[in-house]
């Protein structure tokens, strides 16, 4: 063998062996999945997903913001520690006046314009109380309203990421009862494969009906493989929603969902009309934030001084306090044409607002009209699926009998299997619409 040969023996050898390993704990994961409940998926997600992580924090930072406007009324207080050197006169004097020490011999003209280096150390205390700032008032108002906005969409996303959870434990559901079907036209495929070997061996079939059963189980075979492919790809999908581990697959217990008498129009409770309603009202405390941006306002102020020409001196002390009224007279409409563009931001708001209610409840309609559609096509496929295993039952005795061919037995097996496959498919349909109804007419 040349070492080519034994390079490529040695790969194909070792791909085989990774394909045999991964196959063994593809199958031990099949065999053994572990078991989830959907309201223990629900509970998982609504800890752990990343969306109403991202959500909360969101939240989080609006109502930090918010707290920071509590400096509309709580004091603002600075200390500090100044060293200065100067032989500007005026300074120069200055620092001797502040620090208490002026003499008659400071008088003297040539010491007052040649003072030399004058040094002065300052410790200073500054308070600033806020009295009366309407502006800011309602402007503190406005946060709050924002961050109950942030609130409503937290909520929002949790109700979204409850109907993603359910709408793929559905999916899940539904590719284990895919399985369900395949395994048992597998199984029938199977035992009219045996029959039908059976005959040819006695020489009773041709062996071109032997080959159309062997197609037929190797088809099965192949779907049912995929199927089951199916059940891991939606346990990812399970995963990640729920932020936890991959590689598991799950299995599912019955969804039972309840039926109510819903409305069709979207309540004004649901969590993202509340947002919306509050960022209105949030809208209106910023107009009047803006519009009392004119009026006076009151603070009051007060500063402590130590001065002293050395380095950690404290000496002489001053103070002084005051409180200030001012008022902006005129800047240029600033104010109001803020006021007038906070104005339209509302009215966009709100004609936006009554765009979502409305397509909300064309929304509600159509997905009702679905469901009931829904209902129609579970009663006609397990009528239809039992009619397709009647006739199965009746085509496999003529076969036995040989008064029917193989053609015939096979598609009537594959119209069972097709009939119980599409009766599955409503069955899930009709959970996955009730699941995105109760979200469009949730209110809580």
């Amino acid at each position: 063998m040349t070492y080519k040969s034994r390079i490529s023996y040695f790969l194909r050898t070792w791909t085989l062996s990774l394909v045999t390993v991964f196959s063994a704990v593809a199958a031990t994961a099949q065999s053994n999945p572990k078991a989830l409940l959907l309201s223990d998926a629900i509970k998982l997600a609504q800890e752990q997903n990343s969306q109403v992580t991202i959500a909360k924090t969101a939240e989080k930072i609006s109502l930090s913001q918010f707290k920071q406007t509590e400096a509309i009324w709580l004091p603002q207080v600075n200390l500090s520690y100044t060293g200065f050197t100067t032989n500007q006169p005026l300074n120069a004097f200055g620092f001797k006046l502040q620090q208490a020490q002026v003499q008659a011999s400071d008088f003297n003209p040539a010491v007052l314009n040649n003072p030399g280096a004058t040094s002065n150390v300052m410790t200073q205390l500054s308070v600033q109380q806020p009295l009366f700032n309407p502006d800011m008032t309602f402007l503190r108002k406005a946060a709050l309203k924002e961050s109950e906005v942030y609130a409503f969409k937290t909520q929002r996303t949790r109700e979204a990421i409850t109907m993603q959870v359910t709408n793929t434990y559905l999916q899940l559901e539904f590719a284990y009862e895919a399985v369900k079907v395949l395994q048992d036209a597998l199984a029938t495929v199977k035992e009219i494969y045996r029959f039908t070997n059976d005959r040819y061996q006695q020489g009773l079939l041709q062996r071109s009906d032997l080959l159309q059963v062997e197609v037929q189980v190797k088809t099965v075979e192949t779907q049912l493989a995929e199927a089951r492919s199916q059940i891991s790809n939606i346990s990812d999908q399970l995963s990640q929603l729920m932020n936890t581990e991959a590689r598991q697959v799950y299995s599912t217990e019955p969804v039972v969902l309840s039926v109510a008498d819903y409305s069709d129009s979207v309540s004004t409770e649901r969590s993202d009309i509340r947002a919306m309603n509050t960022a209105v009202s949030a809208y209106d405390l910023a107009i009047k934030s803006t519009r009392n941006s004119m009026l006076p306002k009151l603070n009051a102020f007060g500063n402590y001084q130590l001065n002293d020409k050395k380095v950690f001196g404290f000496g002489a002390n001053a103070y002084f306090a005051g409180i200030q009224l001012s008022w902006d007279i005129f800047k240029g409409n600033q104010a109001k044409n803020k006021a007038a563009t906070q104005t339209l931001e509302k009215t966009k708001l709100q004609e936006q607002l009554q765009e979502q209610l409305q397509q909300g409840t064309v929304e509600i309609r159509k997905t009702k009209r679905q469901l009931e559609d829904t209902r129609y096509r579970i009663s006609q496929q397990t009528t239809a699926a039992e009619q397709a295993e009647e006739a199965l039952r009746i085509i496999r005795n003529r076969y036995n009998q040989g008064l029917v061919n193989t053609t015939d037995v096979l598609l009537a097996q594959n119209q069972l299997a097709q009939q119980k496959m599409l009766l599955a498919q409503a069955q899930f349909m009709q959970k996955s619409t009730l699941t995105y109804l109760q979200f469009l007419t949730t209110s809580k």
